[in-house]
Formats: structure tokens, C-alpha cells, sequence
């Protein structure tokens, strides 16, 4: 056992631990921070662009919202199912963080709306640009895992002021006296170690990598009607050793959204068919409006309302034609508008290799029996739908009349969407000062909760409309818990 001490230490180095870490070291406090595994980011690698409020490209693009006005959407949004004050200090603290980051040398390279329908047109009044595009290192256009140019800059930063990283090193309990917390228990790969410390700041991304307390708290079974993303090492070991620290349980919940299975190996497939064709459910019969498909969070939640939580999208011969001419009808930021251009390739590519969840057929009767839904009933739904079609408007569900394409023409195509999520989020009961607090909101002293161990400001549905929320929300209570336990220690 070797014994250490400092001020600070920080549970986990993703960018909200990544952030606490330089906010406690820019006040002079000394640092220590456990990483399980051997490099800092976390999930945070795999990410674009952080949210923020009232900054400086904002105001060059002409969105001039305030924090406050954010803050009234986004309680308006959740219908106040969450910490007013939490959420209010989080939006106010968004656009001075933008300049804290760009004072490290972080570049960014633009706004996202999380969806359109074209590069000029939002596809619904509510959709902001709020999300801040890291520009990624070396150039290059911005996608999926351009925020490690952030990441690297928060870690340069954190290692000038000197913040010791411990790798492949796993906390294991928070040691408490007198009710306060005063250090955490760890164990390396060579030696278990005794961190004394003045405050202790939990920053271990959830439990996206625990299937089996996905199942026990959500009721879903990864692999089978789930396929989010699994960033190895997130266990929810925070949140345990916050529980047994007499923290309080927050809400928990996936931020929920949808994809294929295994969506990284038909990436583009996966974006291009987001599209306003024809989507049905396991029992052939239409469940949405299919222009809300941009719309991750809403169609996600429809997804998961359908038998064997899938929902399928179909378009025809035509529809795909007029794509790979003209590109796509609606955008997302994570895909772009080029989701067509290897649209052959990919599509023979999938279907050579046998994934199961795109499908082809030269026929309707085909395609109903090679997606496993009601032929029957399948042929009803299409010959209503195309019905409407003909006639400019959908009586079920008002889609969009300029989206209302007959699915007349073979070879038909289809994939399979089932519900994903970029991890869990909350757990941890904090309060506006991400200070962990007991059932009854009573403080912990020197415990701190940050990002998604402890995000439970969304309600129950993410709120999509502000684009990089979830980036946003562990950066700035990372920064904020930082900056709060430097207070504490300084008061002790």
C-alpha cells in the first residue's frame, strides 16, 4: 500500500474529470487524478462539439439567445424536472468556458444544429446552434472524434500545472471522517494505493459498459433491443463509490437516440437511410412522421414504443436515384450530406458480407418477408401510404408534403433501427455547486459529482434542440466542481 496526499484528486480523466482537474490546478491546487485506463478523454474522444451560450460565433452568425433564454427553453423542455439553479449556473457558465478552452489553444470551426433539412433550412423552429465544432487537429473536415484536438489541449494544460495522472489505476472507495470526504482508495496494476486528499471530485462517465445494470435499471438487453455505444471501462464505479459514501440517487436515464447495429462499419448507411421515406414497425404498420427522422431523441422514444424496439426505414429505386443526384433531404450533423455518394459500394458491400439488418428485394412481397413483418398487412401499409402519396397529403400523420415519395419502384431497400444511447446519465444527487448531497439534500462536504455520473438535468428525454448538451454539461461541471472544491479547501 503506498500512501499519498494532495489537495484535489479527481476520479477518472475524461473531460469532465480533464476539466476539474485544470480548474482545481488554476487555483493553485495540487492535482492527482486516477485514470482506469492508459490515456485521458474518455467517451469525450469519440465527440465533436460542446455546447454554449451567448458567445462570440454566435453573435457573428446572428443567434443572439441569452443563458437565460436558454435556461427558460430547457426548463420549459424538461417541464422543470430538474435543478433549476443547477441547469441556470451550467448555461451561464458555457461561453466563458469557450474562451477558457480557446485560451488553451482549442480552435473551433463552427456552429451545429442537430438537424436540417438542408444546409440552409432548419427542419423545425426549435433546433439551435448551439454546439461548438472543435476544429480537428491537422485540418480536415469536422466529424465523429474531432473534440481529441480538445482533449489534448485540456491534457497539455493539465500537465504544465502539474496535475499528476495515475494510469490504469482504478478508484475503488472514497475514505470518509467525520462525514466529510478526505481521500480515495485505488489499486494500479502493481500497488493499491491510499490518496489523501481534501476534496474528492467522482468523474467516471457512467455505466455505458454494464450491461447488466443497463438491463436492471432500463429494462433493456444490450445486444439484443439495445446497441449504444460501450466505452470500455465505464462500469458506474463513481457512482457505487458515491452510493456508498451516503450519496443520494439521482435520476437515471440513456440519452436516448437510434442506429443500426454495429453502426460504424456501415456508417453512411446508417445516415442515409435518415431519410422521409417509409418507416414501419415489426408489425408492418407505420408509427411516425417520418420527417422527424433527423430528430435522434424523438425517434429514438418512437423506436422503443414498437414491438422488439425496432424501427424499420424503406425507400425504393427511385428515391435513391434522386439522393445520389441531388444528396440527401435531411441532414445530421454526425453524418453530413454525403451519405449517398458511396451509396452502391457500401449498400453490396453490407449485403456480400451478410449483415442482417439491411435488406434487398426486387418485390414488395419480398422485402415484407425478408425484414420479418405481416406480408399482408405490410402491402396495406404501402398501398395506403402511396395512396396519400398520390393524393399530396398524409391523413395519418401529416408528414411534410414535399416528403411523400411512393414506394412503388424495385429493387426495394431497408434497414433496421433499433434504440442507441452515447451512455447513462446520472446517478449521483448533486447540487448547483455539483456538490454530492444525501436523499435529503443534505451536503457531503469536500464530495464532488461531475458530468454524467451526475447529469440528471434532462428530464426524461435529452433535450435535442441544444445541440452538444451532454459535451457542454461535463465540461462545465467539471470546470464549476474544480473551481468550487478550490473554494472549499481554502475555507477549511
Amino acid at each position: 500500500m503506498t500512501n499519498l496526499t494532495t489537495d484535489v484528486v479527481v476520479v477518472a480523466a475524461g473531460l469532465s474529470g480533464l476539466a476539474a482537474c485544470v480548474a482545481a490546478a488554476e487555483e493553485g491546487k495540487e492535482v492527482i487524478a486516477v485514470e482506469k485506463s492508459n490515456i485521458t478523454g474518455g467517451a469525450a474522444n469519440m465527440g465533436m462539439s460542446p455546447l454554449a451560450i451567448g458567445t462570440k460565433y454566435q453573435r457573428a452568425a446572428n443567434f443572439n439567445m441569452t443563458p437565460a433564454e436558454a435556461w427558460r427553453k430547457h426548463m420549459n423542455f424538461i417541464h422543470w424536472n430538474g435543478d433549476a439553479r443547477l441547469i441556470k449556473k451550467y448555461y451561464e457558465k458555457t461561453a466563458s468556458t469557450i474562451e477558457w478552452l480557446e485560451d488553451m489553444g482549442v480552435e473551433f470551426c463552427g456552429l451545429i444544429t442537430a438537424y436540417a433539412v438542408n444546409e440552409n433550412e432548419r427542419a423545425y423552429a426549435t433546433a439551435y446552434p448551439t454546439a461548438h465544432c472543435v476544429k480537428p487537429e491537422g485540418g480536415g473536415a469536422p466529424g465523429p472524434r474531432c473534440a481529441g484536438a480538445m482533449i489534448k489541449k485540456l491534457t497539455e494544460r493539465a500537465n504544465e500545472l502539474g496535475v499528476k495522472f495515475m494510469f490504469e489505476t482504478v478508484g475503488e472507495s472514497i475514505i470518509m471522517e467525520d462525514g466529510k470526504a478526505v481521500g480515495v482508495r485505488a489499486k494500479g496494476k502493481d500497488d493499491e494505493y491510499e490518496i489523501r486528499a481534501k476534496a474528492v471530485i467522482i468523474a467516471t462517465g457512467g455505466f455505458g459498459d454494464n450491461p447488466e445494470l443497463i438491463k436492471e435499471r432500463f429494462g433493456y438487453e444490450w445486444g439484443k433491443d439495445l446497441f449504444s455505444f460501450r466505452i470500455p471501462g465505464m462500469k458506474g464505479d463513481g457512482i457505487r463509490m458515491a452510493w456508498e459514501a451516503g450519496a443520494g440517487h439521482s435520476k437515471m436515464m440513456m440519452e436516448l437516440m437510434y442506429q443500426c447495429p454495429d453502426n460504424m462499419s456501415v456508417f453512411s448507411l446508417d445516415g442515409a437511410f435518415r431519410q422521409p421515406g417509409l418507416w414501419v414497425n415489426k408489425s408492418g404498420e407505420r408509427f411516425m412522421n417520418e420527417d422527424m427522422a433527423p430528430n435522434s431523441t424523438f425517434t429514438g422514444n418512437a423506436i422503443v414504443s414498437q414491438p422488439q424496439n425496432v424501427g424499420i426505414s424503406i425507400m425504393d429505386t427511385k428515391m435513391i436515384k434522386k439522393y445520389k443526384k441531388n444528396g440527401p433531404d435531411l441532414l445530421d450533423h454526425v453524418h453530413g450530406d454525403r451519405v449517398f455518394e458511396d451509396w452502391d459500394e457500401v449498400t453490396e458491400e453490407a449485403l456480400a458480407r451478410g449483415y442482417q439488418y439491411l435488406h434487398k428485394a426486387d418485390t414488395l412481397e419480398e422485402l415484407a418477408e425478408s425484414i420479418g413483418v405481416p406480408v399482408d398487412k405490410f402491402l396495406d401499409t404501402v398501398e395506403e401510404y402511396n395512396d396519400m402519396c398520390e393524393a399530396g397529403w398524409d391523413d395519418l400523420f401529416e408528414k411534410d408534403r414535399r416528403f411523400l415519395y411512393p414506394i412503388a419502384k424495385g429493387p426495394f431497400y431497408a434497414l433496421e433501427f433499433y434504440a442507441g444511447a452515447y451512455g447513462t446519465l446520472g446517478g449521483i444527487k448533486i447540487n448547483h455547486m455539483c456538490e454530492v448531497v444525501t436523499q435529503e439534500s443534505e451536503t457531503i462536504p469536500g464530495l464532488y459529482a461531475v458530468g454524467t455520473d451526475a447529469c440528471a438535468i434532462y428530464g426524461d428525454c435529452y433535450p435535442f434542440t441544444f445541440a452538444g448538451n451532454t459535451m457542454g454539461f461535463c465540461l462545465n461541471s467539471g470546470r464549476m466542481a474544480g473551481e468550487n472544491a478550490s473554494e472549499y479547501i481554502d475555507s477549511l
